[in-house]
């Protein structure tokens, strides 16, 4: 019984952890310590860095180009094609540290900035500057990544 794919031209880090009915494609380079979830599809020709975590459900198209421990929510969306279906595509690019929220959106082209985060169900079709929470459709910065750490931190005390 198949339980998920993996090509054998993906290149895996150590310790990657791809979970039930995931899909990983070609020349995919995956770093050390890299969680895939179920459902989640990780295509072709996509370079994803060390400690990431990738939810279930997300979609991951060619060209994305995800940076070391970035966390990407549930049934999260990159997107490729900014004019679909065009012969010509962009990817994505997520720096590091960055957090993206469950059924975020993240429109082809877009670079989301070191260490920001992104609301769940955001759409995002600009790019994301660093240290930074946006959120809406079409998302706007909301507040810092130093606020979001805050709030994140007195939310695990209580």
């Amino acid at each position: 019984m198949v339980t998920n794919f993996v090509s054998d031209k993906a290149k895996l880090g150590k310790n990657v952890r791809i979970w039930h009915f995931a899909y990983v494609g070609d020349n995919t380079e995956i770093g050390d310590n890299v969680k895939i979830g179920s459902l989640a599809h990780v295509d072709y020709n996509v370079k994803i860095g060390d400690n990431t975590m990738i939810e279930g459900m997300a979609y991951i198209p060619p060209l994305s180009r995800i940076g070391k421990n970035v966390f990407i929510g549930p049934a999260a969306s990159l997107t490729n094609d900014p004019y679909p279906p065009s012969k010509k595509m962009i990817g994505v690019i997520i720096e590091d540290g960055a957090v993206i929220g469950s059924r975020a959106v993240i429109k082809a082209g877009v670079k989301i900035g070191k260490n920001s985060v992104v609301a769940m169900g955001a759409v995002v079709t600009k790019d994301v500057p660093p240290n930074c929470v946006v959120v809406g459709v079409p998302a706007k910065i909301k507040y810092s990544r130093e606020k979001y750490d805050e709030k994140r931190k007195k939310w695990e005390s209580a």
